[in-house]
Order: structure tokens, then C-alpha cells, then sequence
């Protein structure tokens, strides 16, 4: 009691006078802050309500309401450019898309699949070649470059999370990364359009799936690598001139006309050595001359990205302003290679399990997924760089964060989430009394409104006369 006593004075200095005073200062800040707050809230109200418009903030939102916020920011980017911009990932545009097409499971005519019954979900890719393709689900991870996209860490992770799901990984455009390659179970090589995009022999012997790049949903065209955007170790690979830019080709290297595609292809057949030859394309309202030109040259998969496709790096008017929905470019491919036996790989704008089932049900064979997997690589771990960068700095090459990237994390991160997509694909499809992908077909879907049942087939959920009398989708 004697030492509390003595010590009291000391514990009012330090701690009570402390805490009193910064209670006392709080009390009186209150109602000066509240006056400068309702103050500034006046002021504000008052000239929003009385300036005229060409002096009122007013102005701004009107424009904004009229356009949008991302097109006030990309004005400004271009203002302070001078130049084509690029933008990451692809549109923002909301395209014609699945949301009026559900599955329609039978309760009483069919029984559904108990939760330990076994379902199928493997496909198998390029039957007509030599050696086809099978992997243990239909979704794929699709062409994300390395060097001039993502960084080292970034695509041995992807390729990791690939071999443990048994599914592929793809190249991408850029160099060949031996150390992808290693990392990789099944691994698609893509043959592209940059001097580098030929491949050697040896590389095409490590592969299990070429694949023919001609365009993607988020660019097609020339593009360009400025003098430095890819130095280092992707710039050796590549065999780039630092001080040079460089423009992508037309065609990948050999061809200089279309003639030149028979014995281009065939070829790339002989190198090939048996395994399945793919092209891919964006869709565009040409989609079936295309595919006819392809079937000819023989080709063994068409992988198909609709117009919600992303890429590393674009115009937005290649983004937004060109090619076909996604759902619309797989009915009409769909409808066009009925009769052939050539694979169908359909991307762009694949964001749930439930689209990409019902993709499957409507005659994709396999699914390529990137916006997916590429968050996943920065799951639980993109603290490290917001709230001042966006998350994929920590997975593009130029980027100096992207040593940060726990390359383990990401890739249980990536497996976990292709994990979880497939097991609810397999919750549906137990659902709708189905245990293998074969047995799934659009006699499991039904379309909510008229114009959706007429462009897919898929029988509408009530009867046209119906539809005619209500005036609106149901």
C-alpha cells in the first residue's frame, strides 16, 4: 500500500492527466469539427443547387452518367499519352452470355446420383491424331506469355497446379520457358506470331499439344514490345535486341500467304510426331469460313475465344468493338463441326462452374480459364502490394514485385480453385442423374426467354404462344 501511495502522483502524470486531457480535447474538437463539416456540406449544397452548370461539379456526374466513370479515366489516359493505350484483361462490356439458360434436372423420371457415385469428368483432345490428348477435366489453363506477360514464378505455379489437377497448361506467346515446361504435366506449346514463334524441334518434342496462334478475344493483329519491356532473361530466350522494338508478325514465321498454309501445316505435322495440332482463333461473324479453311488443312482441335476474352495488354477497341460473344461463337462452331469429330475448345469470359458446365452441355469439349486462375495466383497474398498497385503486379515479368509471389501459396491457391470448380460441376452433374461428361447434352438445359431458346436450340421454358401473350422473358 505504501509503495501505491507513493507511486500515485507518477500514475496521474503519466497515465490519468494524459487520458483526461485527450477525453477533454475530444469533447471540445467535437463541435468544431461539426461546424467546419456542416459548413463545408453547406457550401457544397448550395453551389451544386445554385451555379449554373458550366461552374458546378454537377457537370462531372452528368458526363459520367452519360458515359462512364472508365471512360472519363481512359479520356484522360489518352490525353496524357498521345498514344493507343493498352488495357489489362480485356472488356468490361457485359456480352449475351448463360445467365438465361438453366439446368433442368428430372425428379421422378430419373434419379439423381447418390454423393459417392464416381462421375466422369475427363476429356480427351484431338482424336483424329496420332496421339490424343487426354486429361483428367476440361479445364485448362490457357495462354498466358511469359515475358511478355507473366513473370517465371508466375508460370511455374500455373504449370504446378496443372500436373497435381491432371490437366493441361499452355505456353502462351511468349519464349519457352524450360523451367515451365519441367514444372508441367501435360503441356500445350503454341506455335505464335513473333520471330521466336516456329519453336525448335526440341521443344515440340516436349510438348503434348501444339497450337496455332492467330488471335485471342482480347487482341488479334500486330502488336508491339517496346525497346526494354522485356530485357532479361525472357528477352535472351527470345533473342531480342534491347534497343530495337519489336512488332508481331501477321502469320507465325514460314507463312507469307495463304497458299502457303497446306504445306505450312503440313509440316508442322511431321514435327509434330503425332501429337494433336490446334488453331486458335478469335470469333468473328467469318467464324464458319474459318473453320471450313481449318477442317481442310486438317487441323485436329479449334480453340475458339469469344469476344470476352482478356489479354496481357491491348487496345480497348480490339476489346470492346470487335469479334462475338462467347456463347454465340460456340453455337455456331458447334453446329458447323456436328459432323466432324475435331475437338472444341471454347474461352473468353469463364468465370463459375456453372457457365462452364453449361458450355460442356451445349458441345465445347474442354474449357481454356485465365482471369481465373491468374487471381488465384495472388489469392491471400495481394496485401502485398494494394492498396497502392493493382494484385497482378505480383505476377507480371516487368513488375519488380513479382519476387514477392510465394510461388507454393499460389500454386495450392490455383489447384484449389480449379479443385473447387470441378467438384461443383460434379455436384450438378449427380444433380441432373448424369456420371460422366458424355452423357451431358443441351437436353439438360432450358432457356428462360424466346430469343435465347431460338439462337442455342435449347427448348424454352414455356411455349411460343405463351411467350407471345406475357411480352417478356420469364
Amino acid at each position: 500500500m505504501h509503495i501505491i501511495i507513493d507511486d500515485l502522483p507518477w500514475l496521474i502524470l503519466l497515465f490519468i492527466l494524459p487520458a483526461i486531457g485527450l477525453t477533454v480535447a475530444m469533447l471540445l474538437a467535437k463541435p468544431v469539427l461539426r461546424y467546419y463539416l456542416n459548413k463545408v456540406s453547406d457550401d457544397m449544397l448550395v453551389k451544386l443547387l445554385t451555379e449554373d452548370y458550366d461552374q458546378n461539379l454537377a457537370e462531372l456526374y452528368t458526363s459520367i452518367k452519360r458515359s462512364s466513370l472508365l471512360h472519363l479515366m481512359e479520356i484522360s489516359l489518352r490525353s496524357q499519352q498521345g498514344k493507343a493505350i493498352r488495357r489489362p484483361l480485356g472488356s468490361p462490356r457485359k456480352f449475351f452470355g448463360y445467365d438465361n439458360l438453366m439446368f433442368s434436372p428430372r425428379q421422378m423420371t430419373r434419379i439423381s446420383l447418390p454423393e459417392e457415385a464416381k462421375i466422369d469428368m475427363s476429356v480427351t483432345l484431338g482424336l483424329n491424331a496420332e496421339k490424343p490428348l487426354t486429361l483428367n477435366i476440361p479445364l485448362l489453363i490457357g495462354g498466358m506469355a511469359y515475358g511478355a506477360a507473366l513473370s517465371q514464378e508466375a508460370k511455374v505455379a500455373l504449370a504446378r497446379a496443372a500436373k497435381q489437377m491432371q490437366t493441361a497448361t499452355n505456353s502462351g506467346e511468349g519464349p519457352y520457358l524450360p523451367e515451365e515446361r519441367k514444372e508441367a504435366g501435360k503441356f500445350i506449346l503454341q506455335i505464335c506470331r513473333w520471330p521466336w514463334g516456329s519453336r525448335t524441334n526440341a521443344q515440340i518434342s516436349a510438348s503434348d499439344m501444339l497450337e496455332v496462334q492467330m488471335g485471342q478475344g482480347g487482341a488479334i493483329g500486330a502488336s508491339r514490345i517496346e525497346p526494354g519491356e522485356m530485357k532479361g532473361k525472357a528477352g535472351k530466350l527470345a533473342g531480342l535486341n534491347s534497343k530495337q522494338p519489336l512488332l508481331s508478325l501477321p502469320v507465325p514465321p514460314g507463312i507469307k500467304s495463304p497458299a502457303d498454309w497446306p504445306a505450312y501445316v503440313a509440316t508442322l505435322r511431321q514435327r509434330a510426331k503425332g501429337i494433336p495440332i490446334a488453331l486458335k482463333i478469335m470469333a468473328t461473324d467469318y467464324l464458319e469460313q474459318d473453320l471450313s479453311v481449318a477442317l481442310e488443312l486438317g487441323f485436329d482441335v479449334i480453340a475458339i475465344d469469344g469476344a470476352e476474352g482478356g489479354t496481357h495488354a491491348s487496345a480497348p477497341a480490339k476489346q470492346d468493338d470487335m469479334g462475338l460473344a462467347s456463347l454465340c461463337a460456340l453455337i455456331r462452331a458447334r453446329r458447323f463441326l456436328q459432323n466432324s469429330s475435331v475437338s472444341l475448345i471454347i474461352s473468353g469470359g469463364y468465370f463459375t462452374p456453372g457457365q462452364c458446365l453449361k458450355a460442356l452441355a451445349l458441345g465445347a469439349d474442354a474449357i481454356y480459364l485465365g482471369t481465373v486462375p491468374l487471381f488465384a495466383l495472388v489469392h491471400n497474398q495481394f496485401q502485398k502490394v494494394t492498396p497502392w498497385e493493382p494484385p497482378t503486379r505480383l505476377v507480371y515479368y516487368t513488375s519488380p514485385a513479382k519476387t514477392k509471389l510465394d510461388v507454393a501459396l499460389a500454386t495450392t491457391s490455383v489447384a484449389n480453385v480449379l479443385n473447387s470448380m470441378v467438384l461443383e460441376m460434379k455436384e450438378a452433374m449427380r444433380a441432373l442423374g448424369k456420371s460422366s461428361l458424355k452423357e451431358l447434352d443441351k437436353e439438360d438445359l432450358v432457356a428462360l426467354d424466346a430469343w435465347t431458346a431460338e439462337i442455342t436450340g435449347v427448348k424454352p421454358a414455356f411455349d411460343k404462344a405463351l411467350l407471345r401473350e406475357y411480352k417478356h422473358p420469364i
